[in-house]
This record gives structure tokens, sequence and C-alpha cells, in this order.
């Protein structure tokens, strides 16, 4: 918030000035820690399946600033009469997703709370000459994808009714996904901007990716990964209240084809919950970026390239 104030230092390597996933401090030449948190109400029914979702949103930050997690610690809102298991089945959830990235849960604090609500602080290590942020990107850079989008709408799908959870399986099964593959994959690159796509929609980060660059962006819509059922939801206005709000906050940053209907471009504002990372590469190093991503079945699309001109232009070559 403006109302803040900037707080600097020589050793403070990334702030929030160019919308970058989290804080970056250089303790030693060597050494520099990735500090962020993230924390949201429940997105599916099952408690341990949240737990998981939104701890693997939370280390996905570190992920994409080319960093390994360290430690985490939960953030935890919860009824003070509520389901003690139902709590216990969410921490275990988030414990399991700790454990696979190979980090250490060091402690957490709960909070009485009528809505349950649940995330990680999660503390990340790199070297200070390779952190990945939004502001390194080149003209003429490839930008992969490496998780298809939809999350929102098809979450919002399943609490309306209008979609069985037999159908949702992949959706929950990619965002409980650690991006630590692709991070791996990128960093193996020398990829030195990247970002997650999360509650700004793709186009959102795209947007905040290109801004901290100083550059535009042409984006291939034919090109996205998209979920099942995605399109044919939007298309029928299963659409969450956040792909409008994203939608009507980029509509001066954006140029859409003209072929492109109001609902498709939702779909491409759709807030994500774990998403993919959004990476930007040169093309000479693009096939081994490829090579890398589909050894580790990592998910991946080419959707577009990054330009000198200022803004984005979403274009579909069918």
């Amino acid at each position: 918030m403006s109302c803040l104030p900037r707080f600097t230092d020589p050793n403070l390597l990334v702030n929030s000035d160019d919308y970058d996933d989290a804080g970056v401090y250089k303790l030693s030449d060597e050494i520099a820690i990735i500090q962020t948190l993230d924390f949201f109400t429940p997105i599916v029914d099952d408690p341990f399946l949240f737990g998981q979702i939104a701890a693997a949103n939370s280390l996905s930050d570190v992920y994409a600033m080319g960093g390994k997690p360290l430690t985490a610690m939960n953030i935890t809102a919860f009824p003070a009469c509520g389901d003690r298991q139902m709590l216990s089945q969410i921490l275990l959830g988030g414990a399991d997703k700790i454990k696979e990235a190979g980090a250490l849960l060091i402690g957490g604090h709960t909070i009485d709370d009528h809505e349950p609500k649940y995330g990680l602080s999660v503390c990340g290590i790199a070297h200070p000459d390779s952190i990945v942020t939004n502001r390194a990107g080149c003209a003429g850079d490839l930008l992969f994808l490496t998780k298809p989008v939809g999350t929102g709408i098809i979450s919002a799908a399943i609490k309306a009714d209008f979609l069985d959870t037999a159908a949702a399986q992949p959706v929950w099964q990619s965002m409980i996904q650690l991006n630590d593959k692709a991070a791996a994959a990128m960093c193996a690159c020398g990829v030195r901007c990247a970002t997650d796509v999360t509650g700004f929609g793709l186009l959102g980060h795209c947007y905040e990716l290109t801004a901290a660059s100083g550059l535009g962006a042409e984006i291939w819509f034919d090109a996205i990964p998209v979920f099942d059922h995605v399109k044919e939801l939007a298309k029928e206005d299963v659409i969450p209240g956040g792909a409008y709000r994203n939608l009507n906050y980029l509509q001066e940053h954006i140029q859409y084809d003209s072929s492109l209907a109001e609902y498709l471009r939702l779909v491409l504002c759709d807030p994500q919950t774990s998403g993919g990372l959004l990476i930007a590469i040169a093309k000479e190093k693009a096939a081994q970026l490829e090579s890398l991503l589909e050894a580790s079945a990592v998910n991946y699309g080419i959707i577009g390239i990054l330009t000198e001109k200022r803004g984005i232009k979403v274009i579909d070559r069918k």
C-alpha cells in the first residue's frame, strides 16, 4: 500500500516495487534468503486436500524466485468450537507438501476465526546472483507456462454443482503439484525472469512481468494450456468474481484479438490457485528448457513472446 514507508538497505535485493513473488535479502556473497507468505479460505471440501493446495501455493513463490524452500511456519485461522479433526487434517495436508519440498516445519500461529484459513510463511535460499525476478525479461524471450489455467472457474463450478468432483480430479492434482521440477529446469537453463500464476490470473501476472521489465508481450491464445471443461463453463457464465475484477483492472493494458469473446478473455483473467510458472527465456535456450521439462513430465505450453512495445496483445493464430 502507498501509505506504508519504503524500506531500503544495500542487502535488500528484491522488495515489492516490481510485483515480485517474494522478498530477497542478501546474507553473504553466497546466500540470500527468500521470504514469502500466503493463506486463504478453503476452495475444496476435503481438509487434507485443502492443506496440500494451500501449502503448495505458498511454496510456489520460492520456486518462482529460483530458490529452495528451507523452513515453513503455519498460518491458521479456525473456529474455537470447530472440528479439531478437520483442523488436524488441514495441517497434515500442509505438512505433507512441506516434507515433499524438503523443507522443515518449524512452528506457526493459530487464531480463532469463524471462517477457516490456512497457508504458510516460507523461507527459502538461493545464490544472490541467481535470483529470478519479474524485471529481467528481454525482448524476444519466449514465454513458457507450466500448468494449465482454469482452477478458479473449476472451483466455482464445483461449488455451484455445475461439475462433479470426478471431473475436477486433474485440476486438484495440478494444484497440489509443486513447482519444484519446473523451477529446477528453468534454473538449469540460466533463466533470470519468471513469476508464478496465482490470483491475478495469467494476464495479470504477465502484465506484472512485462511492466517490471519495461516491455510488452504477444500472447498466443491457441497455445495456452487450459483445463478440460473450463471454456464451456465460462461460456455458461460460471466464472468467479475475481476474474471480472482482473479483467476490468487490466483493460487499459491488454489488446485482444476481435475473435476472442469476453468469456474467453475471462478465462485468461481467471484467478488461479497454485498455478504454474510463467517463464521468460531466450529463444536459443528454449529447446533446452523444453527437453528438461519433458524429462520431468512437466505440463507446459509456449504461449507467447516478449516485445519491445509496451502493452500486451492477445491473438488467436488459428
